[in-house]
């Protein structure tokens, strides 16, 4: 096989790869957007307990990314089957701004991850101190939520709540239902039945829970970055040769390209 010919076979593999690169980028913009969605919808459920709405900033930019990234697959489609030099550097050079833009958001979400911890220390005892049991109540309504979704009870334990204005003022012995168990019909949330409470702490739990949030977004712009980095090397590699040979292979057409 002669060198030319090597050299067109590569260059025209790399175009399919390209092709098919864009078509991920179409698939990769609605998971980017429906994770940046699913942080936005638990961060509502969990927000009584961060109080930094900075650390949405992530969630917004891939969010961004992913209505981007349709745009760069249509892009990038068009340009490389028409073999349009603007349209291939224009799709290269979005390409490298999305790879910077998501590279930030990993560097963010670490972060944003670390205080995490630090954040939920700071609300948590407010919030349990603003429990009053009404369902009209939004820190209530979070308390509740989050003790049932997370099957805990407590900041620590259920025996924090006898330190709240709450449990002080219902003078009944006892925590909320929504420290009751599954399954346990006659529970009413006394300690005099410890047994049919969650016995874990709902602090731990939280952190946990939003860490895992901040991974899934960390996760996704890496592997996704890693993705547009094949994307930007097979656009310059069709880019380079489209520039230098002017009877270039079209893609489609088998013919040339003057």
């Amino acid at each position: 096989m002669s060198v030319l010919n090597m050299g067109q076979c590569g260059i025209t593999s790399s175009k399919t790869v390209l092709v098919f690169l864009n078509l991920i980028f179409w698939a990769a913009a609605g998971i980017l957007c429906y994770i940046g969605a699913y942080v936005f919808i638990t961060y509502d459920d969990y927000d009584h307990f961060f109080e930094d709405v900075y650390t949405l900033i992530p969630a917004v930019v891939i969010i961004a990314v992913g209505a981007l990234l349709f745009i760069i697959g249509l892009i990038g489609c068009c340009a490389t089957i028409r073999e349009s030099r603007c349209g291939l550097a224009l799709f290269v050079f979005i390409l490298l701004l999305v790879f910077v833009t998501e590279v930030a958001v990993v560097v963010l979400g670490y972060i944003y991850r670390a205080r995490v911890e630090e954040e939920v220390n700071k609300s948590i005892q407010k919030v349990y101190e603003e429990y009053n049991g009404t369902n009209t109540d939004a820190p209530s309504r979070a308390i509740d939520y989050v003790q049932r979704q997370l099957q805990c009870c407590g900041i620590h334990n259920y025996s924090d709540w006898r330190n709240t204005t709450w449990f002080k003022e219902s003078k009944n012995n006892s925590v909320p239902a929504s420290c009751c168990k599954p399954g346990t019909s006659a529970c009413t949330g006394s300690l005099t039945r410890p047994e049919d409470l969650y016995q874990e702490g709902c602090e731990a739990l939280v952190v946990k829970k939003l860490k895992e949030i901040m991974m899934y977004v960390i996760g996704a712009a890496s592997t996704f970055a890693l993705i547009q980095m094949l994307g930007m090397l097979c656009g310059c590699m069709v880019l380079c040769r489209r520039t230098r040979d002017p009877a270039y292979e079209l893609l489609i057409t088998g013919g040339t390209y003057a």
